[in-house]
């Protein structure tokens, strides 16, 4: 009788555990664990596999976590992320323009950034108090029209720097400029790991890692608790003396902020800056990767990031490689269209879900 109660109580646990990580994801996490072990006996070297994803992962990770301040002061997820990346982009370019090199220019990358983003964030966060309820619709067109309206400045403004412009006209801002001789893997390269084929990023992990803690204290301090608050039931907020509006509005322009530090660490792995339409596919990546991890549109935490990031990124990341190998046909892009966007497809499905 007792081993029957223990055997009871521990298939419980074991329901519990993944009732609480959620099913969705666990077929997602077997998925993914199931094309590792696929890998190497179609072709795919595994560590190189392993560490594209942790790759990605220290790229997009900081972008993802832009998303926690807004959904918990209940402003929704952050569609209009590509303002922050701008900010971040201006940040980058800047530095460049201004000579500085090496990796003291991704500091002043990050230092020249941070007025855009505050003053952007302000603008933003002051647009959403005005429309309370329709913040992630108007996110969005915030997103879109901040882009277009890049598309031109970036061809406008007076940059010089002869690594930057066109050659032919001497003016106007390049499609995509080179981080050589710059900021490139200014945070990889601290402390990397290289064991064989595989490679991990340090200084980007503990660089993200020093974020997301720094995330987690704050939403444990009395503004942070205030913003939680805000964002669970706003009118107890005000009862309690909360500003709801100023809370709001540092929610925003924490996200804002945090997107541009995003995109920068972002640029120093991947090598290169993106300008004009490149801001426009940042946002749906990082949403759908909050999503995917268990956040919901009022609640989000920072094992919410780490673990959505790890399996969107490791999704996106395996498929096509291991596609490729099993039939032999060069459709990794494709692949990579049809898996990225299916996974978004599903993650806003289930944040609809959640909202029901």
């Amino acid at each position: 009788m007792t081993e029957k109660t223990n055997t009871v109580t521990l298939g419980d646990r074991v329901k519990d555990i993944a009732k609480d990580f959620g099913l969705p994801r666990l077929i997602i996490t077997g998925f993914l664990v199931l094309l590792l072990v696929v890998s190497p006996f179609v072709g795919a070297d595994l560590p190189t596999q392993i560490s594209n994803i942790i790759n990605r992962f220290s790229w997009n990770g900081i972008l993802v976590l832009a998303m926690v301040p807004m959904v918990h002061s209940g402003c929704g997820l952050n569609f209009g992320l590509p303002l922050g990346i701008i900010s971040g982009l201006l940040g980058a370019t800047l530095s460049i323009e201004l000579g500085f090199t090496g990796a003291f220019s991704f500091l002043m990358a990050i230092l020249l950034a941070t007025p855009f983003a505050l003053v952007f964030g302000c603008i933003y966060g002051w647009l959403l108090n005005k429309i309370k309820g329709g913040e992630m619709m108007i996110a969005t067109y915030v997103g879109f029209s901040s882009v277009s309206l890049m598309c031109m400045m970036w061809l406008l403004l007076p940059y010089h720097s002869p690594n930057m412009v066109w050659g032919m006209a001497g003016k106007g801002l390049r499609t995509t400029i080179s981080l050589e001789g710059y900021y490139t893997q200014a945070l990889a390269k601290i402390l990397q790991i290289n064991i064989g084929n595989l490679s991990i990023p340090t200084g980007s992990i503990l660089f993200f890692a020093l974020l997301a803690f720094g995330m987690w204290a704050f939403l444990h301090t009395k503004t942070g608790t205030a913003m939680t608050a805000v964002g669970s039931n706003p009118e107890f907020a005000r009862s309690s003396g909360v500003n709801v509006d100023k809370i709001r509005l540092i929610s925003v322009v924490m996200s804002t902020w945090l997107a541009a530090i995003g995109i920068l660490v972002y640029e120093q792995g991947f090598g290169f800056i993106q300008l004009y339409m490149a801001p426009f596919y940042m946002a749906l990546p990082a949403v759908s990767a909050i999503l995917i991890g268990g956040a919901s549109v009022n609640k989000a935490s920072v094992m919410n990031v780490i673990i959505g990031t790890i399996l969107f990124q490791g999704i996106v990341t395996m498929t096509p490689t291991v596609m490729n190998n099993m039939i032999h046909l060069d459709m990794s892009e494709v692949i990579r269209i049809i898996v990225s966007n299916g996974m978004i497809l599903y993650a806003l499905t289930r944040k609809t879900e959640e909202t029901k």
